[in-house]
């Protein structure tokens, strides 16, 4: 039974959690945030995507702010100084990434060296959690010139990507979170990046400066950190 040990004076208060993020770690931590608050009868709204969308109201209700990776969540720190408690700061898990691409395969990608042959269209998402992703992993294979010269367009965040994908057939690949292939099974299949070239990112999620449910919110992501939470993030492809 997770958290055995949420008192009864917390459950009393029956207040919502706000959570605010983008929309790479939505799924999981979405689904935590259900489970956990059907559990103990409290509401916890997850808001997730651009941070343009909700951080006007997230700077006067936040209980909680996580990022799509650890550098993302650094910079939300220097862009709205004092809003995170960064005594607060933890780490939940990673993930890696992965080469999406069509159903079927039909340009017959089988890994990175594929992706760098003459006629082969790159998705490229510049920003939201995957500054550098494909050049770390092109590095590690002297590759970093062949992708290049293969990226048909790059976007500022994965919703744009997203109805790139949907919206332009002529993409053939997409370096990103092995994640995004779990939420998009309908339009992706996934080619595996072995463990020894890939790069992984972090998870961070912290305290506000603002919440006055700090122990509600400790509770709440140490579920998320428990088994049964850790449970859910490999559902939704973490490690």
């Amino acid at each position: 039974m997770f958290c055995a040990f949420l008192s009864l004076s917390v459950v009393a208060q029956n207040d919502t959690l706000f959570v605010y993020g983008p929309g790479g770690p939505f799924g999981p931590i979405n689904e935590c945030a259900q489970v956990f608050g059907k559990h103990h009868n409290i509401t916890i709204k997850v808001t997730a995507g651009p941070e343009a969308n909700w951080i006007e109201q997230a700077k006067k209700n936040a209980d909680l702010i996580y990022g799509g990776a650890e550098y993302m969540l650094t910079q939300f720190e220097i862009k709205h100084n004092n809003l995170v408690n960064k005594n607060t700061r933890t780490e939940l898990f990673k993930r890696g990434a992965a080469i999406l691409i069509r159903p079927g395969n039909p340009k017959n990608i089988h890994s990175f060296d594929d992706l760098t042959k003459n006629g082969i269209n790159i998705l490229d998402i510049n920003g939201a959690g995957q500054f550098g992703l494909w050049e770390d992993i092109a590095g590690k294979q002297n590759l970093i010139g062949g992708i290049q010269k293969n990226i048909k367009q790059s976007f500022i965040n994965t919703a744009l990507g997203i109805e790139a994908w949907k919206g332009d057939s002529s993409y053939d690949a997409w370096i990103t979170y092995y994640s995004w292939h779990v939420r998009l099974k309908d339009i992706t299949q996934s080619v595996k990046i072995p463990s020894a070239i890939n790069v992984y990112r972090g998870t961070p999620i912290a305290l506000t400066t603002i919440t006055k449910q700090a122990e509600l919110c400790s509770l709440f992501i140490s579920y998320m950190k428990s088994t049964t939470g850790h449970t859910i993030f490999k559902k939704w492809g973490w490690e």
